[in-house]
């Protein structure tokens, strides 16, 4: 019979309690992973620190490497296809094109800052000048009117597009858990939500426009008249999956739950901030998640037609244009619209990750 060595056995658990750690702390970090769109690191992580490394390289993979051969093959095709379609301002751009586009795009982004900061540079030294001479009454600050950048539009959207979702935010939830917590309430808004919800934003835009102009007579106010249509049209399109989430949750709270909250007598406010908000959260933040993804596709729509200087004015403007460069300039707006699209989704998903939990986390 061979002795053990103590010493080995003492090595061996020390090295085998090292490896437990190392893959708990990477089963940590995946939650985050997924919540962020990196899911195809953990397999990564665990073949280096020694786990199955064909198996993981398998499942990178499927995780990676097919959504790459997809992206490519995507952009051949796009490529080979796009020069056979005619339309009347010429061929389909190809992705060739469109990348030329994003660059020219950025360069004159770069020479409206220049051409900016320049503008400013040059009333500070003449307002300087007027007051070294005592002509005080001569300085004047403009403000620089040019041309919005392609960045400032970018911003102008986003901004846009989180008033109108922090507007129906405010509205939908309250409303929401209402519904859930009173089925009178709930038999009361249920047909106003059917008939409004199919609306289309072209429909509420004229109502919109009409409002705002007879309401919103400030011209110097905080928002211009085109911010505020948008906006507006994007909180009345895009309220709706958060209120009906937020019902549907408050509504699925466990009985058992709502009983206790009978037998400790909790008042209102105490039972909806400690049993019916942490209860209905995830289907809450499946809604929030929802309403923004629609208030995102409404925008476009809706500063197309309200002229408020985002995106959606970009393509409409690139559209009247006609030039030979505008179905390019067209093609960078989609696909700027479809990636921050989908980096507010992950966003979404990254907070209520933060403030739900689920059987995993």
């Amino acid at each position: 019979m061979t002795a053990t060595d103590p010493d080995t056995l003492a090595q061996d658990a020390a090295a085998e309690a090292r490896r437990a750690r190392r893959f708990n702390r990477i089963n940590k970090a995946d939650a985050w992973f997924q919540v962020l769109g990196l899911a195809w690191m953990t397999p990564l992580l665990k073949a280096a620190a020694g786990d199955n490394p064909q198996a993981q390289m398998k499942e990178v993979w499927r995780l990676l490497g097919v959504p790459v051969i997809a992206i490519v093959a995507f952009l051949i095709a796009w490529g080979a296809l796009a020069p056979t379609v005619q339309t009347s301002l010429g061929a389909i751009p190809g992705p060739a094109q469109v990348w030329e586009q994003v660059i020219n795009l950025n360069e004159d982004a770069a020479r409206e800052r220049d051409k900016r900061a320049a503008f400013y540079e040059r009333q500070d030294e003449r307002n300087a000048r007027y007051e070294e001479a005592g002509e005080t009454d001569r300085i004047k600050w403009r403000e620089y009117t040019g041309a919005p950048t392609y960045y400032q539009q970018i911003w102008t959207s986003i901004k846009t597009v989180f008033f109108g979702f922090l507007l129906a935010t405010i509205v939908a939830v309250p409303l929401g858990i209402l519904g859930g917590l009173s089925a009178t309430a709930n038999a009361a808004m249920n047909p106003l939500i059917q008939i409004f919800k199919p609306v289309s934003p072209l429909a509420w835009l004229p109502i919109v426009t009409m409002v705002v102009s007879a309401t919103y007579t400030v011209d110097d106010g905080w928002f211009s008249k085109s911010f505020l249509t948008s906006a507006i049209t994007v909180t009345l399109c895009s309220l709706w999956p958060t209120l009906i989430n937020t019902a549907l949750g408050v509504a699925s709270i466990d009985k058992d739950l709502v009983n206790v909250s009978k037998v400790l007598k909790m008042g209102t406010w105490t039972k909806i901030t400690k049993l019916v908000l942490p209860s209905a959260l995830p289907l809450i933040f499946t809604g929030l998640r929802l309403s923004l993804g629609v208030g995102w596709m409404v925008l476009i729509a809706a500063e197309m037609l309200a002229q408020n200087p985002g995106l959606g004015k970009f393509v409409w403007d690139e559209f009247q244009n006609g030039s030979s460069s505008s179905l390019a300039k067209i093609m960078v707006a989609v696909f700027t619209i479809g990636i921050i699209g989908f980096l507010l989704d992950r966003m979404m998903f990254a907070i209520q990750s933060l403030f739900t939990f689920t059987n995993n986390r």
